[in-house]
């Protein structure tokens, strides 16, 4: 099987979630992590700091690299980066995770909330991507992975929460336009996004979605390893679905990652 061991992920926003689920993966291969998120002191709301994320990835086989790290600042993500070369050698693979959710309207959307979106959904994939690119192009295998939905332009996605829609698809352009762009330096750059709502802390602080309805974010670490143990040439350009790409890999029964074995999980954002 293809295996992680001795990569270097470079994670944005990894100190709980999908972002930490998908370390915990790649640790248990024996890789290295960077975790690069904000989190120091724990939240008053939600769980996971970026040192019990770190304290979790070395107890799970991997080793850690804490950092703190707010990606709307393009000089802490050059420290950050700075730091993973010194500590690891370089960086292998980044994976774009950090992201801010506001399902509300236009009037009820103030300009500071879009602000926050835009700033680390858009402007932080962005700053990190540049900042990672001239070490991946040095890696034998690198990969981008940008936790971001197929573009799909139907209004009613839209038209509820259009800030967090364009915010979203500000990510999948990057990933559209820089999938091109780094083509010929065999760098892979794809998307991946959840076929159903998947159960994490913040999830819960969005009124109306029972997270019984949705999956683990297992799913999502297990359709992003398989991913990123991809010829990095060879896969590049994709949005890809976690569902999809598991059954890509030869499974057929999801229930194990479901939250309720007995409900439907609910479809996600932005898919038909």
């Amino acid at each position: 099987m293809a295996t992680l061991k001795g990569k270097t992920l470079f994670i944005t926003g990894g100190s709980r979630g999908i972002g930490l689920a998908i370390a915990l993966r790649a640790a248990a291969d024996g890789a290295n992590v960077v975790i690069a998120a904000k989190t120091v002191e724990p939240h008053p709301r939600l769980p996971g700091t970026i040192h019990t994320a770190a304290r979790e990835i070395e107890a799970a086989g991997g080793r850690c690299l804490p950092v703190q790290c707010d990606i709307r600042e393009e000089a802490q993500i050059a420290t950050a980066v700075a730091q993973a070369i010194e500590r690891f050698g370089g960086i292998d693979i980044l994976v774009n995770n950090a992201s801010a959710i506001s399902l509300t309207g236009t009037l009820e959307t103030p300009m500071k909330r879009f602000d926050l979106m835009f700033g680390i959904n858009v402007r932080g994939t962005y700053a990190a991507s540049q900042a990672c690119i001239p070490q991946l192009a040095k890696a034998a295998n690198p990969h981008i992975l940008t936790l971001s939905p197929p573009l799909n332009l139907e209004p009613r996605w839209f038209k509820p929460h259009v800030a967090y829609t364009m915010a979203k698809y500000g990510m999948s352009m990057c990933v559209l336009g820089m999938a091109e762009e780094l083509r010929t330096a065999g760098i892979a750059v794809n998307a991946l996004w959840p076929r159903t709502i998947i159960a994490t802390a913040a999830l819960q602080m969005i009124p109306g979605i029972d997270p019984r309805a949705g999956r683990k974010p297992e799913i999502m670490a297990d359709a992003a390893h398989w991913i990123l143990t991809q010829p990095c040439r060879e896969c590049s350009g994709n949005f890809f679905i976690d569902e999809d790409v598991l059954r890509r890999a030869g499974a057929s029964d999801f229930s194990k990652y479901a939250m309720d074995p007995q409900r439907t999980p609910r479809t996600d954002l932005f898919l038909d």
